[in-house]
């Protein structure tokens, strides 16, 4: 039951992803945005949390998860180190993801040649 769970949610989110990106002229790009904007509204509002325990996995693995863990993040450090702390918790539950996107991102243009 957890995997069926795990995969109704992640598959609805990439099922939505995918029809914006279908059915509309925007980029991955903006669709990338629209969910980072839509995962840290519902971690503002406390929902995120509820999906997470919902669908475990299911919930944490897509780019939605991003935008709850930065506002988590800066929610958790604000209530510590006051209005600093916003600006400092954001960096703190994402520190790894952004670290491994900029060093391989890195090593695949040391790797990769353009093509123009």
């Amino acid at each position: 039951m957890i995997f069926f769970k795990a995969f109704l949610v992640c598959g609805s989110i990439c099922a939505i992803g995918q029809l914006i990106y279908d059915n509309t002229k925007w980029t991955a790009g903006h669709i990338t945005s629209l969910f980072v904007v839509i995962g840290a509204a519902l971690d503002s509002f406390g929902l995120y949390d509820k999906l997470i325990e919902f669908a475990q996995m299911g919930a944490s693995i897509p780019i939605t998860s991003f935008g709850h863990s930065l506002i988590h993040g800066a929610l958790a450090k604000a209530e510590s180190d006051g209005i600093i702390g916003i600006l400092l918790g954001i960096f703190d539950l994402t520190a790894a993801g952004i670290t491994s996107a900029i060093l391989f991102a890195f090593l695949t243009a040391l790797v990769c040649k353009p093509k123009s």
